[in-house]
């Protein structure tokens, strides 16, 4: 079994915003909706930026590498990026399966709307990065993406937040590749689906517990 490992502090510079950065040794394969880096391949490291609430860049790439380079970290990634504090991030864990969780709500929107409005938001208000433990098939894999965000919404509504999300939350989960066998199902109901789904919604309710 892969250990999980813990996202470590990083400062950058010269804005000395704060950032966190998970380093994958030997990578993990990926599934995630990152703004930078995301759909499904290998991964060295995630990184979860810090920006402020008027957060106007559009150069996401760049920024990106940037950081990275403050971090000290090559070869394929994601990035993630948010208007929390990053030092608040949240974890929640069972049978070697973490979570971490930056959640901000000051946002709250619903998936159907309708308004059918568009506003534009600060970029990854929640950002989730699940390690499991076990390998993950295709199917499962996007199973897994359903339950986290089903998982999510269930905290938000249970502490009264008038939405399913906010508009540009993100997740990354990653398996150590070559895990055999695979897991075939990761719905909220079969054996790892559930302990996702209970170790989302306990991260997710202590970050918004904690805002």
């Amino acid at each position: 079994m892969v250990s999980p490992v813990a996202p470590e502090l990083v400062r950058a510079t010269p804005s000395g915003s704060v950032s966190l950065v998970w380093r994958f040794d030997p990578p993990r394969l990926a599934l995630g909706s990152a703004p930078v880096g995301g759909g499904w391949g290998p991964l060295a490291w995630v990184l979860n930026i810090g920006v402020p609430l008027d957060y106007s860049r559009t150069d996401l790439g760049q920024h990106s590498i940037e950081v990275a380079a403050d971090a000290g970290v090559t070869g394929p990634g994601a990035t993630l990026f948010t208007a929390v504090d990053v030092r608040l991030v949240q974890r929640a864990e069972e049978a070697g399966l973490t979570v971490d969780a930056t959640v901000g709500v000051t946002k709250p929107t619903w998936a159907s709307d309708r308004d059918d409005a568009y506003i534009s938001w600060p970029p990854g208000t929640i950002n989730i990065v699940v390690q499991m433990p076990v390998g993950l098939d295709p199917g499962a894999a996007v199973n897994a993406v359903m339950t986290i965000t089903e998982a999510k919404t269930q905290a938000l509504l249970d502490a009264g937040i008038p939405g399913t999300g906010t508009a540009s939350d993100s997740l990354v989960i990653c398996w150590p590749p070559g895990f055999q066998p695979v897991e075939r199902f990761a719905g909220p109901r079969s054996l790892w689906g559930a302990r996702l789904a209970r170790t989302v919604y306990q991260a997710v309710s202590a970050g918004i517990e904690t805002r």
